[in-house]
């Protein structure tokens, strides 16, 4: 596999006196900004979860160098006697607000607890900003006005980790993708559903999806397509060797043909990965960006997969790698046009056997020159 050469790296969080896992990255086109999101733990077990962290970054003139601020703590993002996990931010264009959700999950108890006793302890959570980050509002448990009684049937759940999305339907609907461990009558092996939560009101209320397939995961989305003939792309999370994809067509209230995606390797207990969306630098239409590790069996090297023909399954190119040896999680965002004139992109992904944050800046042509 070959790698791709980058306009900018650079390491946001590592770990010390604390560490940092579950990046989550969001860009501001109206302002170049960068939003980068990190939970902040005593430890690298999930369990140790404490608060969500915030840096906030300027992208230069140039698109090739970012000027990142200190580490700031999310202070609104906090339930007491619970930690904050899964940052998942949102920007409502329209309103010019910043969401924030997670999940809030009291003291230390463990989602491995939780599927053991099959009885759910996270809440949903949600903090918002009008300065695009600055200051926060106080969290807002929206557990049951977005998902009603549905918890007291999970085992669990969790929002993203990621970027969510807002859709150029005339609702500009706000899509916030989602997991959940269901107990089914008959059934004694508990399986992860993907679905997503919406808003058609900028977040007054929100309605749940239906669920997209038993073991998908951790999920996010990308629209392909503009307004009405929008198509909506999932990519999910799975333990069956390869990534699973389903799209909507009604803005993600249902999805259809789920399937696996034989070019998108998982290793063995899955990893989170992420897509997105840019417009086809050749004319008409959308293509899908992707990042994940591409080691079959472990959790190592960074690859950057591209779709020229999406949704097709079998259309998917690469991986080039943005990174090798150990790395995870990640969250990418298209940035617009970059120096070389092709697309550019930013990535946040966990690296070091989760040691350490870090930052990349690459445009389609350095991972992709024969087709930029």
């Amino acid at each position: 596999m070959a790698s791709c050469p980058v306009l900018w790296r650079e390491r946001l969080f590592q770990a010390g006196a604390h560490a940092y896992r579950i990046p989550a990255l969001l860009f501001l086109p109206a302002r170049g900004a960068l939003l980068a999101f990190a939970e902040r733990r005593t430890s690298k077990k999930d369990e140790h979860a404490e608060v969500i962290v915030l840096r906030r970054g300027q992208l230069d003139a140039g698109g090739q160098h970012v000027q990142w601020q200190a580490q700031e703590t999310v202070t609104g993002a906090q339930l007491d006697g619970h930690r904050s996990m899964n940052p998942s931010p949102l920007f409502d264009e329209a309103t010019d607000t910043l969401l924030l959700f997670f999940i809030a999950v009291p003291g230390q108890v463990s989602e491995h607890h939780q599927l053991h006793s099959r009885v759910n302890a996270a809440r949903l959570c949600l903090a918002t900003s009008l300065d695009h980050g600055r200051t926060w509002s106080r969290a807002r448990d929206l557990t049951d006005a977005a998902l009603g009684r549905a918890p007291r049937d999970w085992a669990t759940f969790a929002v993203g980790p990621g970027h969510c999305l807002q859709l150029t339907d005339a609702a500009q609907t706000l899509v916030v993708p989602a997991y959940a461990y269901r107990n089914l009558p008959g059934r004694e092996r508990l399986a992860p559903w993907a679905f997503c939560l919406l808003s058609h009101d900028h977040g007054r209320t929100w309605q749940r999806g239906d669920f997209v397939a038993p073991d998908t995961l951790e999920c996010q989305v990308a629209e392909l397509g503009r307004g009405a003939r929008g198509l909506l792309y999932l990519s999910a999370r799975s333990t069956g060797g390869r990534r699973v994809q389903a799209h909507s067509t009604s803005g993600g209230r249902s999805f259809q043909q789920a399937q696996a995606v034989p070019a998108l390797v998982e290793p063995p207990h899955g990893c989170h990965g992420s897509v997105l969306a840019f417009p086809s630098p050749r004319g008409g239409g959308s293509w899908l960006l992707y990042t994940h590790p591409a080691d079959p069996q472990h959790r190592a090297d960074l690859g950057v997969y591209l779709n020229p023909r999406p949704p097709e399954p079998t259309a998917w190119l690469g991986p080039t790698l943005l990174a090798t040896g150990s790395c995870a999680y990640s969250d990418a965002q298209s940035l617009g046009p970059g120096p070389d004139g092709s697309p550019l992109f930013a990535c946040l992904y966990e690296s070091n056997d989760y040691e350490e944050i870090v930052f990349v800046l690459f445009t389609l042509k350095q991972a992709f020159p024969e087709e930029a």
